[in-house]
């Protein structure tokens, strides 16, 4: 959807990229995670010279699998690399996004939110504990970060979905959703 909507790119290298960007897929609470983009370009390399790409879309198609990465914090330098990133972090929001916060967490026996203070009024965050902050620490600060004026569109629209499940379950456990 994004491409479509930004200048023409090389579909060749976004595809390519796009189905090999989590090729190595190390859990959340794995030391090397921030590494997993650059290993996975890595164990790529092989994989594109073998379907016949031509040695500037390997690398481009590298480059797009290492920048996608949030932990890495590596800029995107090409359209494919920006369009990668923003599907990657769209990814994390909307009704997708939300059933992977909690399936993550679940998964690190991490609870759904601080019984005493759900919305961190008077806590710090702490989105490494709980489901909830990571919505504030991470998931809504996604749409700033996009890097094409169409994953921006589509970030915002996400986001949406996110912020309507926070006020309606700030509404069932009857606290307010503070600076948030």
């Amino acid at each position: 959807m994004i491409a479509d909507r930004e200048a023409p790119c090389d579909r060749t290298v976004l595809l390519a990229a796009a189905y090999l960007h989590d090729l190595v897929n190390l859990p959340k609470s794995h030391p090397d995670r921030a590494k997993a983009s650059l290993l996975s370009a890595e164990k790529s390399t092989p994989l594109l010279r073998d379907l016949g790409l031509r040695a500037d879309q390997i690398d481009a198609t590298c480059h797009a699998i290492i920048a996608h990465s949030f932990s890495a914090n590596i800029p995107p330098e090409t359209l494919e690399a920006k369009i990668l990133q923003d599907a990657d972090r769209i990814e994390a929001l909307g009704a997708i996004g939300l059933a992977r916060c909690f399936a993550v967490s679940g998964a690190l026996s991490r609870p759904l939110f601080h019984f005493e203070d759900p919305f961190s009024v008077s806590r710090p965050r702490d989105d490494q504990t709980y489901a909830v902050d990571h919505f504030a620490e991470k998931l809504l600060r996604l749409p700033a970060t996009m890097q094409t004026a169409a994953g921006r569109e589509l970030a915002n629209e996400r986001a949406g979905v996110l912020r309507r499940y926070l006020e309606d379950l700030a509404t069932e456990l009857d606290v307010p959703v503070s600076g948030w």
